[in-house]
């Protein structure tokens, strides 16, 4: 169902001194403001107005949390995904370096993609810890490679990526 809104133009254009909405109408916080301004009561006809639960975004009782978000199934590696992003002015080496510090903590690269435009790149790994390893660890000797004039590395446990990126 499409909600419907009262904002501090629709408060501005009422000739009236209380304005009836439905119990799922959204009144913005400005127009809520220009009514108390002017003096207008909002109201439901149930009685004062009350804001209704959001049903969209994090704040929504049916967003999913990540904890609340699958785990990976064992035919689909199974272990703790995480997706490294790095990005910054292209020279020769970068690849090799994020590769080999993979490489020591025994990671496993399970996707890499990579665009340049011009002298920039953005590089995007899908890793797979091993059982022992630990997700802190792993960030920590990733995020300080690079550089503030070279490169920036981030890191993100794949189920915080998934959650963010659902539609």
């Amino acid at each position: 169902m499409t909600r419907r809104y009262v904002t501090a133009e629709d408060v501005r254009r009422a000739n009236a001194g209380e304005i009836v909405v439905d119990a799922e109408t959204v009144v913005t916080p400005q127009a809520a403001l220009a009514a108390r301004a002017a003096g207008i009561t909002i109201r439901t006809a149930a009685g004062p107005y009350v804001e209704p639960p959001p049903d969209r975004g994090p704040d929504a009782n049916r967003a999913a949390r990540p904890h609340d978000l699958p785990e990976p199934d064992a035919e689909s590696g199974g272990g703790t995904g995480v997706v490294i992003t790095a990005v910054g002015r292209n020279r020769p080496g970068i690849l090799a370096e994020l590769t080999c510090a993979l490489g020591e903590l025994h990671v496993s690269v399970d996707n890499i993609s990579q665009r340049m435009v011009d002298d920039y790149f953005h590089l995007a790994l899908v890793v797979s810890l091993p059982p022992e390893s630990q997700f802190e660890e792993l960030k920590s000797s990733m995020e300080c490679l690079g550089g503030a004039d070279d490169y920036v590395v981030r890191v993100m446990h794949e189920r915080v990526f998934r959650f963010m990126h659902r539609i």
